[in-house]
């Protein structure tokens, strides 16, 4: 009798696949040459080993929704946990605020159309709502892409059989 992983805990193996993937990214400084792509190629791998699983077990139906269901459970906790992660690691790594603020008014410094005071508030909001942004932006990116890769994942397999 195989062993029967759910789709929630696929989504978990996928995310910290993921973050290792990540991690090793970061540490090599190998910005690039698209290794940072690897991450993305986990991601894709996780939702269709989800799929495919299901398409192979007994309780599959056939059917586009159950097939989408099964990929939503994967891509659901890889998304809240790849949040989590990008919360976490930059709260460990504050300078990429502080590094992102300067490059930021540095380009509000070359338009020229605001007055120094106004820079100064527009770069502090910047840092103080940084990793707000980077973490809904996360959000957001994975799961559009996690709705693409299931929808065309259960499109094509629940069309074959």
């Amino acid at each position: 009798m195989p062993l029967r992983i759910s789709p929630a805990l696929k989504g978990l193996i996928t995310a910290v696949l993921m973050i290792a993937a990540f991690l090793f990214v970061f540490k090599t400084n190998k910005e690039s040459g698209g290794l940072q792509y690897i991450v993305y190629g986990f991601y894709g791998l996780g939702i269709t080993w989800t799929l495919m699983a299901y398409r192979q077990s007994a309780s599959f139906t056939g059917k586009f929704a159950d097939l989408f269901s099964q990929g939503f459970r994967c891509f659901i906790v890889v998304t809240l946990s790849i949040a989590l992660f990008y919360w976490i690691f930059n709260l460990i790594h504050p300078e990429f605020a502080e590094e992102s603020a300067a490059v930021y008014k540095e380009r509000l410094l070359q338009s020229k159309d605001k007055m120094p005071p106004d820079i100064e508030s527009e770069v502090a909001t910047f840092k103080k709502q940084y990793t707000l942004k980077l973490v809904s932006g996360a959000i957001f990116g994975y799961l559009i892409i996690g709705v693409g890769v299931t929808g065309v994942g259960a499109a094509l397999l629940s069309r074959r059989k």
